[in-house]
């Protein structure tokens, strides 16, 4: 009976293993078959799952606990097939959950920038140095603690966008393009990705926001009101941070003043600023008054009215210290390239479209135009992408094989024809405001900004009616470029506007 027990016992055994062999070997199939059925659709592996720190910083005088988080959330077609992975970076305040607490989405803008100008330039909690006069694309790139930054009162989700980051397509590049690189495909699904993170983690009811820098800054209001009136997901507020809000503005420079009066007085500034001047509202408020009055009408009555063209030479080179035979040459309009020219190349250094106080030596100074790089854009494409791969691959713990695309130009040439003309976002805005009465917007932007200038939101807004206060809808502007906020006072100033837009006190 024992050796009968034992046989049994050696059988079922045997059984149990055979059977567990079989099961190995069945899942190892399906395995190898997922993988050669990626490899003939040329699919790149999976993502890894979600990768979450615990991480602390001294914001505001207080040490905040928070939970950092990189993950990816899917997007799906019509017929439920996934097409992309877009990859987000959240940071969570720790303790009890507040339900009336913020959570706020950041989007660069580009088209084909990853979000993480925002997030270690300005908003995150921590930031490196970058954009300003005196950086350098060696620089160590170690995060520090960012005082500017937004989390003490609201939780963060940083959002990069199809191709760039660590985000990406899975599907053909001719699909891709109608799927993702067009004005409406990119509002739309970045919309959903918003919606699916709001529901993924119980958020639905949190008060929400959205802020957004240059194209990010076109993005928010029509991500607000694509929530609004598709996703059912109400919006509290937008902040649109060097925005690109009309692009039609520039659509036709040759019969239309708006993008010459829209760009003056950012050269004025780029002037007051070089002369050692603090540049102020009051201080910006003569030329301002000069590019929507006479300096509009001078320009309407064309170049065969010498009298006007004499009036236009000596006004505008009063304001942006340009010779008056190069004034003049160009019948008072200054195009932004040719002024940063014509400013610094005796000087044998260029001048940036982002800040045009910030240079770099000029490579090809006796070149008749500018040949090399835009100084800021060349020189933080470095220091950021080492940063950020640092932060979410070893500090997160996130690892994936791949190029983290900082500011994607395959992105930005592949998008649809014409669109920067295209580009108009101001009725999203108002259309917003309008269907929600308590929601509020805030713009700002550097003075020295010739890529996206002030006083252009500052002509767009002026269009917009009054609903319920001037506080609703504000344009603010800080001495500084496209990226202000790599100047400490202009951060600190951004940082309680904000406050005051979420309703907290600086």
């Amino acid at each position: 009976m024992r050796l009968l027990r034992l046989a049994a016992t050696i059988a079922a055994a045997l059984t149990l293993s055979s059977l567990a062999t079989n099961a190995f070997a069945i899942e190892a199939a399906k395995t190898d078959a997922a993988s050669a059925e990626r490899t003939a659709r040329s699919e790149p592996p999976p993502f890894p799952a979600d990768a979450s720190v615990k991480q602390t910083a001294r914001i505001a005088g207080k040490s905040l606990s928070y939970t950092a988080t990189v993950g990816a959330l899917p997007v799906r077609d019509a017929e439920g097939r996934k097409t992309a992975e877009v990859v987000f970076t959240a940071y969570m305040l720790d303790g009890p959950r507040d339900p009336s607490r913020p959570v706020t989405f950041a989007f660069n803008g580009g088209p084909g920038a990853a979000s993480v100008y925002l997030n270690l330039g300005a908003i995150g909690p921590k930031r490196i140095q970058f954009g300003a006069q005196g950086d350098s694309p060696s620089d160590p790139a170690i995060l520090k603690d960012n005082p500017g930054g937004w989390l003490d009162f609201t939780d963060l989700v940083f959002i990069d966008p199809v191709g760039t980051g660590f985000s990406r397509s899975l599907i053909k590049p001719e699909e891709t393009d109608k799927a993702f690189f067009t004005i409406e495909s990119d509002i739309a699904y970045l919309s959903r990705i918003v919606y699916d993170w709001l529901s993924r983690n119980g958020r639905m009811t949190s008060p929400k926001y959205v802020v957004g820098e240059s194209y990010g800054g076109f993005r928010a209001p029509a991500i607000a009101r694509h929530l609004q009136v598709k996703m059912g997901v109400g919006v509290s507020g937008v902040v649109l941070v060097s925005p690109a809000l009309d692009g039609r503005l520039a659509a036709d420079p040759d019969t239309s003043p708006m993008s010459w009066a829209a760009t003056l007085p950012s050269m004025a500034a780029a002037r007051y600023e070089r002369d050692g001047k603090t540049l102020t509202p009051a201080l910006m408020a003569e030329v301002e008054t000069y590019a929507r009055t006479d300096f509009v009408t001078d320009i309407l009555r064309g170049v065969r009215d010498k009298a006007a063209v004499d009036r236009l030479t000596e006004k505008v080179a009063k304001y942006t210290g340009l010779d008056t035979v190069e004034v003049r040459r160009s019948g008072g309009r200054i195009e932004s390239r040719a002024f940063l020219r014509a400013l610094y190349r005796d000087q044998g250094r260029l001048g940036s479209w982002y800040d045009s106080n910030v240079t770099a030596f000029d490579p090809y100074p006796l070149a008749p135009n500018g040949r090399a790089g835009d100084p800021i854009l060349d020189g933080i494409y470095a220091p950021t992408t080492s940063a950020m791969v640092d932060f979410i691959t070893r500090q997160v713990g996130w690892k994936v094989d791949a190029h983290y695309e900082v500011l994607s130009s395959d992105v930005n040439r592949r998008w649809e024809k014409n669109w920067f003309t295209r580009i108009e976002s101001a009725s999203d805005l108002r259309e917003a405001l309008a269907v929600d009465p308590k929601l509020k917007a805030l713009i700002v932007h550097g003075y020295n900004d010739l890529s996206c200038p002030y006083f252009q939101s500052e002509l767009v807004v002026a269009q917009i009616p009054d609903m319920g206060g001037t506080d609703r809808l504000q344009v603010k502007a800080y001495p500084g470029g496209h990226m202000f906020y790599s100047r400490p006072e202009s951060q600190a100033a951004l940082r309680r506007d904000v406050m005051r837009l979420y309703g907290v006190a600086p």
